[in-house]
């Protein structure tokens, strides 16, 4: 789930920050979501893009469409959808939501929608910033959340998001099960990782993990996360930089891991003129991807948001650059089931190399 990155992701902005991985550190933070840092007036040239060419060897085995889909639970529910929003329950709130690709009608009367605690109002892209109109009792910034046990806080931010990105729990659960069948130390590396809740999981199944966000305030709730969930103790290094940036370190210190998890922009500008295309940059990062694997390693998993693309596109590409490495790619969609009326709302492609 989810850097502070991309306008078309749910328009959610990008902040690579050229810092140092041995620079973040813990620090105290209110942790709103998303914010957007001013540009630096000064301008950093492009890197050369890496040098790539196609690899030898047999393609992996595929499974396409797969279709991954999150049930409503007692943690979070998608209640109805319909007429370009979402009505949502995630603990103890319902939200109303945008929802672009909700084109067909609302199943449940006006009186359950009228009944939302949260309604998200205006649109980054045209009004500027979006603000949460509160029908009843005004809401607090954050409350407690749970998923599969996993104390977290939901938070009302500007850019309609509140933390965690539900349709994200089959990945978790695929992940966990990697980690405890390999009987023995898995290092997970989780890039664009958010507000942790990918990390939390895998350290709870018993990885240690190396957690990426561009933006400060991102770690900083990632680790408020952290010390909710109880899992203070659990080996997990909060590392605050942009991720192909890291990436390229780590592939220089011969720093390798077993599970990469990966969820890039559709675009993105950092604070030093950095530009982030995916269709331009995603074979590079997938090819260092590949290059920080351990001997043995168990899954990378890409997912794509708000792009005009088919997974076969994003399939094609992880075929590709795992060639020759055996294993399986499979890709789809991430699904959510509405309780309502038994539809699913798509939310984004994906496409995961599994061992």
């Amino acid at each position: 789930m989810k850097s502070f990155r991309d306008r078309n992701r749910d328009n959610r902005p990008h902040q690579p920050v050229k810092i140092r991985a041995e620079q973040a550190r813990p620090r105290k933070t209110g942790g709103v979501a998303r914010p957007e840092a001013k540009l630096d007036e000064r301008r950093e040239p492009k890197a050369a893009q890496r040098v790539l060419s196609r690899r030898e060897g047999a393609l992996p085995a595929e499974h396409l469409p797969l279709i991954l889909e999150v049930a409503p639970n007692q943690d979070y529910a998608l209640l109805d959808s319909g007429a370009g929003q979402k009505l949502e329950q995630y603990g103890p709130y319902r939200i109303v939501r945008p929802e672009g690709q909700a084109i067909w009608q609302r199943a449940l009367p006006a009186r359950d929608w009228d009944r939302a605690d949260a309604i998200f109002t205006g649109d980054t892209d045209e009004e500027g910033i979006g603000r949460w109109r509160f029908p009843g009792t005004p809401l607090g910034e954050t409350w407690p959340m749970k998923h599969d046990g996993i104390d977290y806080l939901g938070r009302f931010t500007s850019f309609r998001h509140v933390g965690v990105f539900p349709e994200q729990a089959s990945h978790w659960d695929h992940m966990a099960g990697l980690i405890a069948a390999a009987k023995r130390p898995v290092k997970v590396l989780n890039l664009f990782g958010y507000t942790g809740l990918a990390s939390l999981v895998a350290a709870r199944a018993g990885a240690e993990v190396t957690h990426v966000d561009a933006s400060r305030k991102a770690i900083g709730w990632a680790r408020e996360n952290q010390e909710m969930a109880g899992l203070g103790s659990k080996p997990i290094r909060w590392i605050v930089d942009d991720a192909v940036k890291f990436a390229e370190r780590e592939e220089r210190r011969g720093s390798r891991y077993d599970i990469i998890l990966f969820d890039p922009p559709a675009y993105g500008r950092g604070p030093k003129g950095e530009v982030w295309q995916l269709f331009e940059d995603l074979p590079g990062l997938t090819d260092l991807c590949r290059a920080i694997l351990t001997p043995k390693p168990l899954a990378v998993v890409l997912t794509a948001y708000s792009i005009r693309a088919s997974f076969f596109a994003i399939h094609a590409l992880m075929r590709d650059t795992f060639a020759g490495m055996g294993g399986k790619v499979e890709s789809g969609e991430l699904i959510i089931r509405e309780k309502s009326a038994g539809r699913a709302l798509s939310t984004s492609l994906f496409s995961r190399w599994v061992a």
